[in-house]
């Protein structure tokens, strides 16, 4: 087990890294000051679309990709990306500007993946190419949709056409104005094998009957331009050629979805805690109180060296995720994928919160992305299944492993 990042990685690392200090951080302020105006919640920043260039042009584009997805992937092994996405994470907002963001990578790994050619050519092409952005609809309100198989969402077939009817939120990436699709999961077949009812299905967000009824804040942050909706499916028609993979298989593509997202998830939330154990650090050296400097106090020390093993230890195991997945497959790797889902969110959010402790005033306002990224933190405890749905598989796998009659 060898977690030394290849040569490819390291230069990828040291450019990705110049890149952002030369054409990112110049404009970080500018960039803030408009996130910040009510005015434009759901407009895109105006130099977005010229750092994408910048970045294309610099060959930091659709890193995320692994290998094995041919002609359409950087080439990068998830081992060799892991260090890529923890220096994106640490500026959450710049995923995008490399075309490495969520929910559009795993959505266009799905396409990739399952998509038929003519479902590449309409919406992979343009989104490896940055020029539209998607959405995923699959948690819904009137269930508990960390069981994907309560999902209620009826997907009918009629003619040539498949008729949705249901409603989802925490729908990502819906608000988005570049948002020109959305993957939607429901139910083709209630009554086959619970694990074989659900499907999922392309549906352009103007289609008819498709309607965004609100904009979700997560402990008050938008996240926008991309955001999160509540959206509702009164009789939407596709052409059933917009099936992906065929009926029956949502559960399936969602499985060979959430794995990598999962994962990506945690490399940027290394990234987030590691911005935070830099931000706390430097502040031990500007501030002091009754007569002694931050750094002097021990309890103060120990909150960083702390922070510090905690980093590291969720790192090493992304990595160790990372390699699983790149030497046996994603499904070989669902225990360690879990392990590190569970981890690195928890982490992160203890990380995140001491920094504000030592930053105090400075840290739960807008002059760090610290309240954010505890938000963003906390949110990932559900997001592509709760803390508990993880440990609950995780358990029984373990117990079947040592003997269990399961």
């Amino acid at each position: 087990m060898n977690f030394e990042y290849s040569q490819k990685s390291k230069n990828l690392q040291h450019k990705l890294s110049t890149f952002i200090e030369e054409h990112i951080i110049p404009i970080e302020e500018e960039f803030i000051a408009f996130q910040s105006d009510a005015n434009n919640m759901w407009k895109r920043f105006p130099k977005m679309e010229m750092l994408k260039q910048k970045a294309k042009d610099a060959g930091l584009w659709n890193l995320f990709l692994p290998k094995d997805y041919g002609n359409l992937s950087s080439g990068l092994t998830n081992l060799e990306y892991a260090p890529l996405a923890e220096i994106m994470g640490k500026k959450i907002w710049i995923s995008e500007i490399f075309n490495c963001s969520a929910p559009d990578t795993g959505n266009m790994e799905v396409l990739a993946k399952y998509g038929s050619e003519a479902q590449k050519n309409q919406w992979l092409t343009p989104l490896m190419n940055g020029e539209i952005r998607s959405a995923f609809l699959m948690t819904e309100p009137q269930v508990a949709s960390s069981d994907a198989t309560n999902i209620e969402t009826s997907i009918v077939l009629e003619g040539d056409e498949y008729v949705i009817n249901g409603r989802k939120w925490w729908s990502s990436g819906a608000m988005d104005p570049h948002c020109k699709v959305a993957i939607v999961m429901g139910k083709t077949d209630v009554n086959a094998h619970r694990h074989q009812q659900q499907s999922m299905v392309l549906v352009p967000m103007n289609t008819p009957g498709l309607k965004i009824v609100r904009p979700l804040s997560v402990l008050g942050y938008f996240d926008s331009p991309e955001g999160h909706a509540e959206i509702i499916l009164d009789n939407v028609r596709v052409p059933k050629e917009n099936l992906i993979l065929g009926e029956g298989r949502g559960f399936e593509i969602a499985q060979g979805r959430l794995g990598p997202g999962r994962i990506h998830h945690c490399m940027r939330l290394v990234g987030m805690a590691q911005y935070a154990l830099e931000l706390m650090s430097q502040r031990t050296l500007e501030r002091e109180t009754f007569g002694k400097k931050f750094y002097e106090y021990s309890s103060i020390r120990h909150e960083i060296g702390k922070s510090q093993c905690e980093i590291e230890q969720a790192r090493l195991l992304t990595l160790s995720a990372a390699d699983k997945m790149d030497k046996a497959g994603n499904k070989e790797a669902k225990d360690i994928i879990a392990m590190i889902k569970i981890v690195a969110p928890n982490m992160a959010q203890k990380v995140v919160d001491r920094a504000m402790q030592i930053l105090g005033g400075k840290g739960v306002g807008q002059d760090t992305y610290l309240p954010h990224y505890f938000a963003i933190a906390r949110m990932l405890r559900l997001a592509d299944g709760p803390d508990e749905v993880h440990m609950y598989q995780l358990g029984k796998s373990c117990i079947k492993k040592y003997g269990s009659n399961l």
